[in-house]
């Protein structure tokens, strides 16, 4: 096969000329979206691509007795059956290698107990989860691959099934994870952060009040236009090359390279049009499995492509979630509001396997006590596995969740202490210099106050609500109108932007400016220092755009750094083979990461011009400030480099005898630093507040007995067109972050964090009743204001 195109190679048609950050600059990719030009992996399958259907195990807990493939291998159309016995590494992960990459009765491993370079520890010949797959079937068509796949016979061995945080910290329960020992609170709690400082007894003693609660947040499906797809190929240098749409080219390059045992220049991979994302394709799903398709063809002489595309249910069923989870937090303050201490215990159900359950319990540790200073504190938080659909990345990162307790709470302690929502923030909220949870100043430039007071402004917090009015999607029986109330509610929140805990962040970029005189060696014609300008630019990065519009930002920011018009720069782009590492599109990170690189690349190669070489090449690797991992006993660390802040007001009607929730009105103030392009950044604040929606009030995952009930979106309902927010208005604010480019700040996920606890206060508001948990769905909303005397 001849090799495949770049993924995304963009340039603007665009007049704008230098000083284009803050303008509304077109998505590069918007007209190919809007015509269908635009490139996705199912497109780009050639005539002569083989099918893979993955077959999951089925199984919730049980052990692999055998694995009979005679009739599946029989069957027509059939090329080859890939399984466990096909993988070098049998083990993967994105933040640890525990799940393997195929169940079956053999596995092997690196050199490295439980980090792929030894032994791997964990067993792979039990299935922990209904969507752990068993095998890959390689034929002529998709309908050969799902027939065959219907003919595999596979014994399993029942195990007890745990399905649920009790269970899985219940004395005696089956231990999902033997390589991993379960810690102090159950036998499948595998991981534990804490905070400790101040004397929280004697805090509380003195409190004059006490807020407790115990909140339960649910799972949230990703939703993603597209599902999960991939081709997979040798290229033109040898390399096995996996097409797909992820959102970290060189963390998928990685593990495909660790389970095939090869180094990774052998592995090449390419994103193609991405349709959506939202931390559900920062983990492997058809990655591996189709490189190991194409590498077993190799070695058969069978010299043709792969592709694979999920169907609608095999994606809900197949990957994972935002995490489940169980808080309960008692906060202590004074008669005036000011707070004394937070306790908390935090639970969060990390599925079969890890994920990134443990950066996520991290960020919850973090925000559960909310962005407030808090002198007195102890904290203690649990990732747990159980035999259900694993937790990961999700906008937000466990950040809602934390939010959702934290501002829940503080719109708790303004009522009880008879202050207004705002005024209880004013009185507690951090400030430069302000010591965050983990006992450490906070980065430089918090706007937590800008952001809250905007959001007041712009809601006109004081003024009375207008009195209530019918609407269409309210019931019009007689006297109806007399069930209908409304309130309104206010949250705030903030959140890391990068990658924290010491991780080694980093991110590079690669520009090359041209001019009429390219090819031209240093000292010939007008030399070095000619004042002569570059007439275009080019610009080399990873970073992925999952529809948030990366790319164009990308271009601004590269005309801003090299003093071009945006029409003047051409960008290649989420190709392992002609950029450097840009890190993920994931943690409110990718414009403030890319961002900086891109400076650093653009004055390397502004060196370069001026040094005579046409064309002038800069690279430039950008790392930011460093960060600590958390303390295990709980001592002062520094977890992140940079945060975001924002506040949100909302406005709501519900009708009391049905539980039907209308929102009239959001108002969101978001710090975003610099405006790079203010329609994405628009777009991005509405885009999470109808996903937050969704998760607020009607997406309810189902799951019986680790099994999920409702695979289909006629069964899990993401907010419709009549559903959404009535209006939403969008406040941006432009303090800048002291180490971001430009200024900019990240915000993607922002917008999100606080929307479920200003809306169950929006509801409080209306009704006098709290709500602990969500989705707030007619049904539980009704049958809570039954059990509150309604």
């Amino acid at each position: 096969m001849t090799d495949s195109p770049v993924a995304a190679s963009y340039s603007t048609s665009s007049s704008a000329t230098h000083g284009s950050l803050g303008r509304s600059e077109p998505k590069v990719d918007a007209g190919a979206k809007t015509t269908g030009e635009a490139v996705y992996v199912e497109d780009a399958a050639p005539s002569d691509a083989l099918y893979a259907k993955v077959v999951f195990t089925n199984r919730v807990h049980a052990r692999l007795i055998d694995l009979d493939l005679s009739a599946c291998k029989a069957a027509p159309g059939v090329v080859t059956v890939v399984t466990a016995d096909d993988v070098v590494v049998n083990e993967y992960g994105l933040t640890m290698y525990d799940q393997p990459v195929l169940i079956g009765r053999s596995s092997r491993s690196g050199d490295e107990p439980g980090q792929g370079t030894g032994e791997a520890l964990v067993p792979a010949d039990v299935s922990r989860w209904e969507a752990d797959h068993l095998a890959v079937v390689v034929a002529e068509s998709a309908e050969q691959a799902a027939h065959a796949a219907t003919l595999i016979e596979a014994t399993w061995e029942a195990l007890p099934e745990v399905t649920d945080i009790d269970a899985a910290l219940a004395d005696g329960a089956a231990v999902l994870h033997p390589e991993r020992p379960g810690l102090a609170a159950g036998p499948n709690a595998y991981q534990h952060y804490v905070v400790r400082h101040g004397e929280v007894a004697e805090a509380m003693a003195t409190a004059d009040v006490i807020i407790e609660a115990t909140y339960e947040v649910p799972h949230q499906e990703h939703a993603y236009l597209q599902t999960e797809a991939g081709l997979a190929y040798i290229d033109g240098e040898g390399r096995i090359t996996v097409e797909t749409g992820g959102q970290w080219t060189h963390e998928d390059r990685q593990q495909v390279a660790h389970a095939l045992g090869v180094d990774e220049d052998e592995i090449r991979i390419i994103y193609r049009a991405i349709g959506g994302a939202f931390g559900g394709k920062e983990d492997m799903s058809l990655q591996i499995v189709l490189a190991l398709a194409v590498r077993k063809l190799q070695t058969m002489g069978v010299h043709r492509p792969v592709v694979s595309r999920w169907s609608r249910e095999e994606s809900i069923i197949g990957h994972h979630k935002r995490h489940r989870g169980r808080i309960h937090t008692r906060w202590g303050a004074a008669a005036d509001g000011r707070l004394l201490a937070v306790e908390a215990d935090c639970f969060l159900d990390a599925g079969a396997y890890n994920y990134t359950s443990n950066k996520v319990l991290g960020n919850l540790h973090l925000t559960v006590a909310g962005p407030y200073v808090i002198p007195n504190a102890r904290i203690d938080s649990w990732a747990v596995y159980t035999n259900t659909v694993p937790g990961g990345a999700f906008r937000g990162f466990g950040g809602p969740q934390g939010c959702f307790v934290a501002e829940s709470q503080m719109n708790r302690l303004a009522e009880a202490c008879g202050i207004d929502p705002v005024e209880i923030r004013r009185r507690n909220m951090v400030v430069d210099g302000s010591l965050g949870i983990t006992g450490t100043p906070l980065p430089a430039g918090v706007s937590l106050g800008e952001v809250v007071e905007a959001c007041a402004q712009e809601a006109a917090w004081t003024t009375p609500l207008p009195p209530v009015e019918p609407v269409a999607s309210f019931a019009t029986l007689p006297g109806s109108a007399d069930m209908l109330r409304r309130g309104r509610g206010f949250a705030c929140g903030y959140k890391n932007i990068g990658f924290s805990f010491g991780f080694p962040e980093r991110s590079e970029a690669t520009i090359v400016l041209h001019g009429p005189d390219d090819g031209r060696d240093p000292g010939v014609g007008d030399g070095p220092n000619d004042g002569s300008r570059p007439e275009r630019a080019e610009v080399f990065l990873a970073g992925a755009d999952v529809g948030q519009g990366a790319h164009t930002a990308f271009l601004q920011m590269t005309a801003e750094a090299v003093g071009l018009g945006v029409e003047s720069v051409h960008g290649t782009f989420s190709d392992t083979a002609s950029s450097g590492d840009s890190g993920s599109a994931s943690a409110s990170r990718l414009s403030f990461m890319t961002g900086n690189a891109i400076l650093g690349a653009a004055e390397e190669a502004d060196k370069a011009w001026r040094d005579g070489h046409r064309p002038a090449i800069g690279r430039f690797r950008y790392v930011p400030p460093p960060t600590e991992p958390l303390d295990p006993e709980g001592r002062p660390t520094t977890p992140n480099f940079a945060y975001g802040y924002v506040a949100e007001a909302v406005d709501l009607s519900v009708d009391v005898a049905t539980g039907h929730i209308v929102v009239h009105d959001v108002v969101c103030s978001v710090d975003v630093g610099r405006i790079i392009n203010r329609q994405l950044v628009e777009g991005q604040v509405e885009g999470a507040i109808v996903q937050a929606h969704g998760y607020a009030l009607s997406e309810r995952l189902v799951l019986e007995g680790g099994r999920i009930q409702n695979p289909r979106f006629s069964g899990y309902l993401i907010p419709g067109i009549g559903d959404i927010p009535q209006r939403v208005r969008t406040v941006l604010l432009e303090v800048p972050d002291p180490v971001g480019p430009f200024g900019v700040r990240g915000m993607a996920e922002m917008p999100y964090l606080p929307y479920a606890p200003a809306v169950t206060a929006a509801l409080h508001d209306a009704t006098g009743v709290w709500f602990d948990s969500f989705p707030l769905t007619p049904p539980a909303v009704r049958a809570r204001l039954v059990e509150a005397g309604f």
